[in-house]
């Protein structure tokens, strides 16, 4: 699964619509810019079975344009592979991660370490909230607070 000689990672949230798309694409454009994209692999997933195969949520998509970020992302639930493929497996809040690590105790040979991304924010916002019941304004702070996160994960993991 990864890239050769590279690393991997997989964001994760709720019903991978709104949070994790825009990490995702988020991060591959920011490894892209760096030049170091080929060296990642990249992919984004959920914790429920709700959203299989759906587009981004317009209002993240919409998002994501104004900061000249296209995504083909389509929803897909997370695998059991995906525990032992993934080098990393960020996620967004509090409920993702029990869901996470649950499932990864079931798992003999996960290798995946799963955090929360904001762990690496540096302003410190612990918990990604679900803008899906929000307005724009909540999907651009989701946006912000994935660029700080992003930034700083692939600081320490290039």
């Amino acid at each position: 699964m990864a890239a050769p000689g590279g690393r991997s990672v997989l964001f994760v949230c709720l019903g991978n619509i709104c949070r994790s798309p825009i990490a995702e694409a988020v991060f591959r454009k920011m490894a892209t810019d760096t030049g170091v994209v080929d060296k990642w692999v990249i992919d984004s997933g959920a914790t429920s079975d709700w959203n299989i195969g759906s587009t981004p949520d317009a209002r993240g998509l919409a998002c994501l344009r104004k900061h000249g970020i296209e995504t083909d992302h389509r929803a897909r639930q997370v695998t059991k592979d995906d525990f032992m493929t993934f080098d990393h497996i960020l996620c967004m809040d509090e409920s993702n991660l029990r869901d996470l690590n649950k499932k990864a105790s079931s798992i003999k040979n996960s290798k995946a370490k799963i955090e929360l991304l904001g762990s690496y924010d540096p302003e410190k916002q612990l918990i990604i909230q679900d803008p899906y019941y929000g307005s724009d304004k909540d999907f651009e702070t989701v946006y912000e607070q994935c660029v700080r996160c992003c930034k700083a994960f692939l600081e320490q993991h290039s």
